[in-house]
């Protein structure tokens, strides 16, 4: 993806860099209370925790951040490694009713990204792309991305039927 000149329209990282940082600031608040509190201090097995630890949540920051990352510019939806031409977008669909029954087409539709569906977490947003397809993007903040690329690809849903 080559980078757009005026910035991301609508971002969300999947995971935050502090993150790996839990572990080892719960090792260091244990080895404060056992100096404060008790005659055995565990020099040894804290700090091998703490790695421990960080490296397990920089694997999962990792991941997070390359399969659960959304990135909206002007002209490309990016999620996690997916991405999809803001061209190819035919509309962008109203969020489902919750007084019907039966789902709306676009529910049950492919998610966007290379996982199976719409992560843990997160919203769908209905696109229907041109030929009539539909997909499913996805966003923490869904209305937020549902309102930035209604922006891009024109009135978000009102005319569209699903």
């Amino acid at each position: 993806m080559r980078p757009d000149p005026a910035g991301p329209l609508f971002h969300e990282p999947g995971a935050r860099w502090r993150t790996v940082a839990i572990g080892p600031l719960v090792c260091v608040v244990a080895l404060v209370v056992e100096l404060l509190t008790g005659p055995v201090v565990h020099w040894a097995a804290l700090p091998i925790i703490a790695i421990v630890l960080a490296g397990f949540s920089y694997v999962m920051v990792v991941a997070a951040r390359r399969h659960v990352s959304v990135e909206l510019t002007s002209t490309v939806l990016r999620q996690g490694t997916e991405e999809l031409p803001v061209a190819e977008i035919e509309a962008v669909l109203p969020p489902p009713s919750d007084d019907r029954r039966d789902p709306e087409r676009w529910e049950t539709a492919r998610s966007l990204g290379e996982l199976a569906d719409v992560p843990r977490g997160r919203k769908p947003v209905g696109l229907r792309l041109i030929g009539g397809t539909f997909v499913r993007a996805w966003a923490k903040d869904a209305d937020e991305l549902r309102a930035r690329l209604g922006e891009l690809v024109g009135d978000p849903g009102q005319t569209a039927t699903s």
